[in-house]
């Protein structure tokens, strides 16, 4: 199963500068328990901006940098993915496993005709952003579940944790 696991604002926008534009920590505890244990899909933008690797989780990065690749050589919680098309083979190899696709936008568009589940964190605010979520087709996908949250000392802003699940075909 593919799921996609992001936060956006009311308008979309999911990052600025390599990284999010709101501090919400409830969403990182989320982003937590949707993806540990599980392998998350990202981009090089996305994997550079992680403030180090994520602990339980295989980082898979599609990227052609040559340095990330010696770097993480022989570091078996990386993998790095030269190629949509050796994405492509290494998913269908491991499509038993939940693999989660965490960003950024080239990745979320290359896979959106694949996602099997959405994991979606909307936030009740506009922020400054210049990048914004690939455009997704909800009328192909069921709204399975909803966490409506209020804002608290920590959490600066109303939100709500969505999960879709594709329409059988």
């Amino acid at each position: 199963m593919i799921t996609f696991v992001w936060a956006e604002d009311q308008k979309h926008q999911i990052g600025i500068d390599g990284h999010l534009p709101w501090k919400l920590p409830a969403d990182l505890h989320h982003f937590k328990k949707i993806t540990y244990g599980h392998p998350i899909i990202m981009g090089r933008k996305t994997f550079v901006s992680l403030p180090h690797l994520l602990p339980g989780r295989k980082h898979i990065v599609l990227t052609t940098s040559l340095t990330l690749k010696n770097k993480y050589r022989d570091n078996k919680q990386v993998s790095i993915i030269n190629s949509v098309k050796e994405l492509q083979d290494w998913i269908n190899k491991n499509r038993q496993q939940n693999l989660c696709v965490i960003g950024g936008n080239s990745v979320f568009n290359a896979l959106k005709n694949q996602v099997d589940c959405l994991e979606k964190t909307e936030i009740m605010a506009s922020f400054k952003a210049d990048v914004a979520m690939t455009k997704i087709n909800y009328d192909d996908f069921t709204l399975v579940k909803k966490e409506s949250h209020q804002p608290d000392s920590f959490n600066h802003y109303y939100y709500d944790f969505l999960t879709y699940l594709r329409k059988e075909k």
